[in-house]
């Protein structure tokens, strides 16, 4: 899994085990073994951030490029780990391009030849098929909620978006919240600080009340769902506004801070549970504030799962995918139907 805020690829060995509930019910449980995140070269932030600009033709060679850079980086991990006997390597690859609203959508790191070049059976690409069929192509993780976090009322992911999934009226609603680290990171590293650790920048600065008002009232925050986010929205709509404030860095964190704490608080409903991943969750300053705005049980579990979370659904999504069962909830992207989404390559 290779996610908005560019922090690395991250990689799991999962175990996955299914057990039957009732007569035509499974469910699932897991174990995640090895698991690492292998940092991206500076070069490579570089590429990824500039990519969105790409012609069509850089686009054709830095997925060819990317591709074989990704699998050896697999490669590395399961050598290093002495991980065998696998079933396949479930992969998300790097977005690049989401526009689902243009029928859009572009996970580079997906082409037939990681296959080959991993020696594995690879499932891969999971949110093309999604947007041809109507949908957002995203979130694809609430099937993992639902059939791996049941127990709580809410799973909340803070990574470059954060995002929400719950059951309402027998159904998995999800959706994009609003950016969280996309611009949270963007902002410290104005400061030459990678991220604004646990909130400490946000928590000792002054929240512009100006500019928060300007990010709350954005369209997105009033469209019902379904809805996605992408860098692309970030660049329209924030990063203008923020740079328009002429505040301080420092300022803009806990601006931004306060911006994301007040729309997540906005989701949940009262003295409900919600089970918090993702970067985003070592962020005790947010936590706090969401916590103020709206009382919540508010879980952050083990390191493992808060940093692996993603990586644990893709795997998911791929045995499922490989069962030609449905890991793609109509209910969640908006497309035509539920569906079996991702492409099997074999060796």
């Amino acid at each position: 899994m290779s996610g908005t805020s560019l922090d690395g690829i991250d990689i799991a060995e999962i175990t996955f085990t299914s057990t039957t509930l009732s007569v035509g019910e499974s469910g699932w449980s897991y174990k995640i073994g090895k698991a690492e995140t292998s940092p991206y070269p500076s070069e490579w932030v570089a590429i990824l951030k500039e990519a969105i600009h790409f012609s069509q033709g850089r686009l054709q060679t830095l997925n060819k490029d990317y591709t074989r850079y990704l699998a050896r980086v697999i490669s590395e991990f399961t050598t290093r780990n002495t991980v065998k006997n696998l079933d396949a390597v479930c992969s998300h690859g790097h977005t690049i391009l989401h526009q689902p609203e243009n029928g859009l959508t572009l996970q580079i790191g997906n082409l037939p030849e990681i296959a080959e070049l991993l020696q594995q059976t690879v499932v891969c690409d999971f949110r093309v098929q999604d947007v041809q069929l109507g949908g957002q192509g995203a979130p694809l993780v609430p099937i993992g909620d639902q059939l791996l976090f049941s127990e709580y009322d809410y799973c909340l992911n803070l990574g470059g978006f954060a995002n929400c999934s719950f059951e309402e009226n027998g159904k998995r609603i999800a959706y994009d919240i609003c950016p969280v680290n996309i611009v949270l990171n963007f902002l410290a590293e104005k400061l030459n600080l990678p991220y604004d650790d646990q909130g400490k920048i946000a928590r000792n600065a002054t929240v512009d009340i100006n500019l928060l008002d300007v990010l709350d009232t954005l369209q997105f925050y009033r469209q019902p769902p379904p809805k996605s986010l992408g860098l692309e929205w970030v660049k329209q709509f924030i990063f203008p506004v923020i740079e328009k404030a002429n505040i301080s860095a420092e300022d803009a964190l806990a601006t931004m801070t306060e911006h994301v704490a007040t729309q997540l608080a906005a989701q949940f409903k009262e003295g409900s549970s919600v089970l918090v991943t993702g970067g985003g969750a070592y962020n005790t300053y947010l936590l706090e504030r969401v916590k103020v705005h709206k009382n919540l049980h508010v879980k952050v579990p083990e390191t493992q799962l808060v940093e692996f979370k993603e990586a644990l659904v893709f795997g998911l999504l791929g045995v499922l995918r490989l069962r030609d069962a449905v890991n793609c909830l109509a209910s969640v992207t908006g497309a035509t139907h539920d569906h079996s989404s991702g492409v099997i390559f074999q060796n």
